[in-house]
Parts: C-alpha cells; sequence; structure tokens
C-alpha cells in the first residue's frame, strides 16, 4: 500500500468514525418544536372538535385555533444539531420533559388527565360566562371535619350563610374568609329540597387563621343539552381558552372571530381565569404558518411572546374569558385591544 492510499484512509478515519458516532449515539435532550393546531370551530375525523348535541347551535366561521408544541425525542447527534439549527426547534434537557423517576406511560396518563381536566373546566366557564345552569355538588366530606355528619355527598349547595355560591372558587372564598368557631347555616338541595344545615367552621389545616368545612365540591352543568371534544392523542392544559371561546361562539348569534383566523393558547378554569402555559415560542410559529392573523396570549406569558412573535401575527393578550371575547368583539369592530 503506497504512502498516498495510508495518508488518504488516516484523514478518513476520522470522519467514519464522526458519522458512526452522530448517528448511532443519542443525546439526553428532546426537541420541542411547532405542533400541529386545529380550528376548535372545525371538524377532524368527520366529527365537529367540539360537538354539541341538544340545543340549537349558531352557524360559526373561520377559525378559533389551538396550538400545540411537537417533543422530539430518541434524537441522534447530527439529528439533535439539524433541528436546532432550524432555528423553529430547541432543545431541552430530556429530563425537564420526561422526568426520570415516572416512566413514559405515567407522563402519558397525567398529560391526558389534564387535557381531559381542560375540557372540563372549558365547558364550566363557558356555562358561567353565558349563565347557564350548573349545580355545585358535595362529592366527598372528610369524615373527621367540620361538615361530619352534617352535609353528605350529593348535596348541591346553594348558599354559604347568606352568601350565593355557583363555583368551587367561590365557596372556596367564602369559606376561607369565615373565622374559625363561628357557627354558619349552610343552604343544600338534599334529593330536591332546599334544606339548611348548621355548621361550625373549623381551621384549615394549613392555613389556621381561614376557615374549612372540610368538603369538597365538584362543579357539573346542568342544561339539557351535552358537550363533547372530539381531540384524540393530545395532552395537557393549554387547549382550554379555545374550547371555551368555540363553545361560546356556538351557542350565542354572530361570529366571535369575526370569520377570521385567530388562534391562541392558555389553560383555563371553571370561573374563566386564563393561565400560562409552556412552549409558547412553537405555538407562534406554528399558528402563523396555519394562516393566523390574530393570536390570544395568556397575560403571563405575554413577554416571552413578544421576544419571539413571527411577523405580521398580532398578539392580544388575555387574562380572563370575559377580557377574551372583548377583545375579539372589539377587533371585529375596527377597534383595538390589549396587546403584549
Amino acid at each position: 500500500m503506497n504512502r498516498r492510499i495510508v495518508t488518504l484512509l488516516a484523514a478518513l478515519a476520522p470522519i467514519v468514525v464522526l458519522g458512526v458516532v452522530g448517528t448511532m449515539v443519542t443525546v439526553p435532550y428532546v426537541a420541542l418544536g411547532p405542533g400541529p393546531t386545529f380550528n376548535t370551530l372545525g371538524d377532524v375525523d368527520g366529527k365537529p372538535v367540539v360537538d354539541i348535541q341538544g340545543t340549537e347551535v349558531d352557524p360559526t366561521d373561520g377559525n378559533l385555533n389551538m396550538t400545540t408544541v411537537s417533543v422530539r425525542d430518541g434524537l441522534n447527534i447530527f439529528e439533535a444539531f439539524g433541528l436546532w439549527a432550524s432555528g423553529s426547534n430547541g432543545l431541552v434537557p430530556r429530563s425537564e420533559i420526561y422526568p426520570p423517576e415516572k416512566s413514559k406511560e405515567e407522563i402519558q396518563q397525567a398529560n391526558t388527565a389534564d387535557f381531559q381536566q381542560s375540557e372540563d373546566s372549558a365547558e364550566l366557564a363557558a356555562l358561567h360566562f353565558l349563565g347557564k345552569p350548573v349545580a355545585l355538588t358535595v362529592s366527598k366530606v372528610t369524615p373527621d371535619g367540620p361538615a361530619a355528619g352534617a352535609l353528605q355527598e350529593g348535596d348541591v349547595l346553594v348558599k354559604i350563610g347568606d352568601t350565593p355560591v355557583t363555583t368551587i372558587t367561590g365557596v372556596q372564598d367564602t369559606v376561607g374568609a369565615i373565622a374559625p368557631g363561628t357557627a354558619i347555616d349552610v343552604t343544600v338541595l338534599r334529593e330536591g329540597v332546599e334544606t339548611v344545615v348548621p355548621v361550625t367552621v373549623g381551621a384549615r389545616p394549613n392555613k389556621p387563621e381561614s376557615g374549612y368545612l372540610g368538603v369538597t365540591p365538584n362543579e357539573v352543568p346542568d342544561v339539557p343539552f351535552t358537550v363533547q371534544f372530539n381531540l384524540a392523542d393530545i395532552g395537557g392544559p393549554s387547549a382550554g381558552l379555545m374550547f371555551t371561546l368555540a363553545l361560546v361562539d356556538k351557542l350565542t348569534p354572530g361570529e366571535l372571530n369575526g370569520g377570521k383566523f385567530v388562534a391562541g393558547t392558555g389553560t383555563i378554569d371553571s370561573d374563566g381565569e386564563v393561565g400560562p402555559i409552556g412552549g409558547i415560542r412553537y405555538k407562534l410559529i406554528a399558528a402563523s404558518e396555519a394562516g393566523a392573523e390574530t393570536f390570544l396570549v395568556p397575560a403571563q406569558n405575554c413577554d416571552e411572546a413578544k421576544q419571539n412573535a413571527p411577523d405580521g401575527l398580532r398578539l392580544v393578550k388575555v387574562d380572563n374569558l370575559p377580557g377574551a371575547v372583548d377583545s375579539l368583539e372589539s377587533l371585529n369592530t375596527g377597534g383595538d385591544a390589549p396587546r403584549c
């Protein structure tokens, strides 16, 4: 073998080794990027994403898109570098997405539960906003709590003292403001009959200065129609806001989005308060690439959103459901809305 061939082989050896290592060795990172986006006013697999049965549904137009983040795992060195270099993906330590103490199945189950909770909260938030009836039931009574022997599972809470209650937060706030040791009347519907039950408020275990009943309230829709959400294989709680807006749009006259392409994200609770989410920069990219003109951003995500907003995408700051509806109605009439 002559000297030139030896030299060539010696030069190629590191390249071959690098190629093998680059394709065979995985990195302890996952890639986050723009995920699928779904129009909550549209259909998926032949079914409405938000399906309302048992009542008249107002026609809708345009888009109210929920957005997602894609997660790519098991990356080799070349794949990780390529995704990072693309500019639309980012790398984060794998342990942030898949904690080592949990299996993938456990994480998937938690994400599925969060998504189910977002669906439930979206329905309740929309019903509260529209003034539709919601029953506030007692789902559990703590055996050694202040209300043990007085309140029962299945009771429908009506008033705490003289204060009407319609939400879980309302119960917590009302009871928490009562001094421990105070005797109050709790008004409930029990087997359809309004009943007044005396209870002496206890001290909350982790906050002794606050009142405590020792019951777990649960909000249940009390309407003559049903709501079904038809998105599978989506996890996490961040679809709540857009699901809620779709329900409001379908149950009220006119087009909430003005027939235009609006996208957004955000958790929501049954009181209509909008909370922050992760991966906002990737959701903005997904929305922009899908054709969105306006993006609804949870207020706590505004700073990050401003730093990563694609050109031409209007960012509207959202604190709660009434604010989101007001902003969309203002934009539809040529007005403005709170910006990030």
